[in-house]
C-alpha cells in the first residue's frame, strides 16, 4: 500500500475530524435522519432526503479519512518553494507549498502534490537552481528563488 506523506500538524487535525465524525456526527446525523422520518411520508419528505445525502457525503469523507490515516507517514513538516518561471521577473514569483492537498498552507501559498511535474522538479531543489519539468504545452523551466522548510 503506497503512502501519503503528511505534516505532523494535518495528521493531528485529519485524526481529530475523523473522531469526532465517527462519533459525534453520526450521532446528530442519525437523530436528524430519524426527525425527519417522523414527520411523514418518506417519498415527499426533503429533510429527510436533504438528511440522507448529507450522511451519504459524511461517510464518503470518513472513508477518505480513514484511508488517509491508514497510509500516512507522518513527515517532519513540509518545503515551500518561491520561483519564477524562466523569463519571468522576481516580482513575478509564485509560492507553492509541496504536500498532499489535505496540507493547510500559510496565506499566499497554495499546495502542489509532490507527484505533480512541477512539483517532482521542484523537490530537492535549492535556491538559484534552474529546475526544469515537462509540461502539457513542451518543456518549461523555472529558477527557485528560495527554499522555506516550515
Amino acid at each position: 500500500m503506497a503512502s501519503t506523506q503528511l505534516s505532523r500538524a494535518t495528521y493531528d487535525r485529519l485524526r481529530t475530524e475523523f473522531e469526532d465524525l465517527t462519533t459525534r456526527g453520526r450521532i446528530e446525523l442519525a437523530e436528524k435522519i430519524e426527525r425527519a422520518r417522523e414527520e411523514g411520508d418518506l417519498k415527499e419528505n426533503a429533510g429527510y432526503h436533504a438528511a440522507k445525502d448529507e450522511q451519504g457525503h459524511m461517510e464518503g469523507r470518513i472513508r477518505q479519512l480513514e484511508y488517509l490515516l491508514e497510509t500516512a507517514e507522518v513527515i517532519e513538516g513540509c518545503s515551500i518553494y518561491t520561483f519564477v518561471y524562466e523569463g519571468d521577473t522576481d516580482d513575478q514569483a509564485e509560492r507553492y507549498m509541496i504536500g498532499h492537498i489535505e496540507e493547510e498552507p500559510p496565506e499566499g501559498v497554495e499546495v502542489m502534490g509532490p507527484d505533480s511535474p512541477l512539483g517532482e522538479a521542484l523537490v530537492g531543489a535549492s535556491a538559484g537552481e534552474l529546475v526544469s519539468y515537462e509540461a502539457p504545452g513542451g518543456r518549461m523551466r523555472v529558477r527557485v528563488i528560495r527554499v522555506d522548510h516550515v
